[in-house]
């Protein structure tokens, strides 16, 4: 997706020095202007690698914020050679008006800073899969962020004198809102009205900062779109001995192995990920990267000091308004993470599919009968085979990845937040539907990021034609989200566009929820066999849970 400029290039002044941007047309044709590749850190290289972010300098020249900033180090989603590289920590400011020089506080706009997904090895805040041109006609104001992936965002050390406790990467959210805070008003934002929102990982991410108390005070809301604080891949085992092992070190201790890695190239470091990842995917597992709590004895900010599920269950939290949910298929991500033809392991390897979050000892007595009960659930006691059973290993991906931690999540909310939390499903199976596509998946269902096609314009994704079942999702679902950031509720007045009132959940034993699908439809309890069945599995594990 090309940049454009159709008008005098925009300067703005911010607290760190002038920007200058681009004008810009979003859908409907109206104008707005882009500003691109702020640094809101500086380079996280040499003495600053894989530490907690620090705030950019100020500079006197006018920044030129006319071209995207660089990507995080990850790997090319065609070729899968490394692209990207350290100094990533830059976000992009679209907005649809700017200030006067004297601008009433009540005429600002509401903020929407969105953190994109990629299991937190891939992704970026780029316009080829993120462009604002849909999102930014609803008025108002869209920030995309960059953060570290990988090893270089999620390495964590036990050692406190060597200042590598983890979470470095969702520490650069919280100084990129920080950002916001600061500087969101000179692009005619309102920082008092700030909704984050991501997908996947970002999703997972934005739950995080709900549960953080770094993030106090940051937002006012939080929309988690297939991802939430109840997922096992969004967390890391203390990973120092993995990254050893993989890179051929001998591991000798935390403070050998850092010294080593602060002199690595980046390319060594990514070709060990690279390694670690195409060994640990699981399917609802810890892996090598994500959140971690902090080792106790380091006296630096954490970011969670105690288990975030544990933050969650206690009310221990920021209480905001929230917006969860998923879409039907989910689960059909998997076919792009493991070649089909290795889905067996699901079924053969029964204990893949206990949650990490279970905390259980595989080969124990208890992860070998939960496992055993999931695989029975799911496919039944007979012969089991992909061509057979794909709806049900769709389904077993979709509930124990995704819609398990999302719905519980909510209920959660419900018991220990005065604040409202709403529940989506989107189930609506159109051209939008890019990554389903991709995988060249047939059956019915929304596949796991799907939903991007709905909220952003993207380069895999054409512009509906006016009117169209594509067109009408769009619009609707842009005008959901952005009626939330709003006002705190996505229906707040009887709209010719939505012709539907969205009840926030109020009863964790009748949850109510939107279906988005051709037609909006208030419904009760998604998939609540399966829920209940996860509910039991849970319960039991959790009564030897370590957590």
């Amino acid at each position: 997706m090309t940049e454009e400029n159709i008008g005098p290039a925009p300067t703005v002044f911010i607290q760190e020095g002038p920007v200058r941007g681009l004008v810009s047309t979003d859908v409907r044709g109206g104008k707005f202007y882009s500003f691109l590749g702020i640094p809101y850190a500086k380079p996280p290289v040499g003495p600053l690698r894989f530490k907690a972010p620090v705030p950019v300098d100020p500079w006197l020249d006018t920044f030129d914020a006319t071209q995207p900033g660089e990507i995080a180090i990850q790997a090319d989603f065609l070729t899968k050679g490394m692209v990207g590289c350290e100094d990533c920590l830059n976000l992009n400011v679209y907005t649809p008006q700017l200030p006067a020089p004297v601008t009433p506080k009540r005429l600002l706009k509401p903020v929407m800073v969105f953190i994109h997904g990629g299991s937190f090895l891939l992704g970026s805040n780029r316009r080829e899969l993120h462009g604002p041109e849909i999102l930014i006609s609803e008025d108002v104001v869209l920030v995309a962020i960059n953060y570290r992936l990988g090893v270089f965002g999620f390495l964590s050390l036990e050692d406190p004198k060597l200042d590598v406790p983890g979470n470095a990467a969702l520490k650069d959210m919280v100084l990129a809102l920080k950002w916001v805070q600061r500087n969101i008003q000179s692009f005619m934002g309102d920082p008092r009205n700030v909704t984050i929102f991501g997908n996947s990982a970002g999703a997972a991410a934005v739950h995080f900062l709900v549960l953080s108390p770094m993030a106090k005070g940051l937002f006012s809301k939080a929309i988690c779109q297939s991802g939430s604080a109840l997922s096992s891949w969004a967390y890391a085992h203390q990973n120092a001995q993995t990254v050893a092992e993989a890179l051929a070190l001998p591991y000798t201790g935390d403070r050998d192995l850092y010294n080593c890695l602060k002199g690595l190239k980046v390319e060594d470091i990514f070709q060990a990920q690279s390694k670690i990842d195409q060994e640990s995917i699981k399917c609802n597992q810890y892996r090598f990267i994500g959140a971690v709590v902090e080792p106790p004895d380091w006296r630096g900010p954490k970011f969670f000091s105690e288990h975030p599920v544990r933050l969650l269950l206690s009310g221990k939290y920021n209480k905001v308004p929230l917006l969860m949910g998923y879409n039907s298929g989910d689960g059909m991500i998997v076919d792009g993470m493991v070649e089909p033809h290795l889905n067996y392991i699901y079924w053969t390897e029964k204990e893949y599919n206990v949650p990490g979050l279970l905390h259980l000892e595989k080969g124990s007595a208890l992860s070998r009968r939960l496992g055993d009960e999931i695989v029975s659930f799911y496919f039944g006691n007979g012969p089991i085979s992909r061509d057979t059973h794909l709806r049900q290993f769709y389904d077993i991906t979709t509930d124990n990845s995704f819609l398990r931690g999302i719905f519980s999540s909510v209920q959660h909310h419900l018991r220990t937040s005065n604040c409202p939390i709403y529940m989506y499903r989107l189930s609506l199976d159109s051209d939008l539907c890019f990554y389903k596509r991709m995988l060249g998946i047939e059956l019915p269902g929304v596949c796991h990021a799907d939903e991007i096609g709905y909220l952003f314009s993207t380069l895999l994704t054409s512009a509906p034609e006016a009117g169209s079942v594509e067109d009408v999702a769009q619009r609707r679902m842009c005008r959901l989200w952005a009626n939330f950031a709003k006002y705190s509720n996505p229906t707040p007045v009887l709209d010719p566009l939505l012709e539907i009132t969205w009840p926030p959940v109020a009863d964790h034993q009748n949850v109510a929820f939107l279906d988005i699908c051709q037609e909006l439809k208030v419904e009760f309890d998604p998939e609540p066999e399966r829920m209940k069945f996860w509910e039991r599995i849970y319960s039991e594990g959790l009564l030897v849970s370590k957590l």
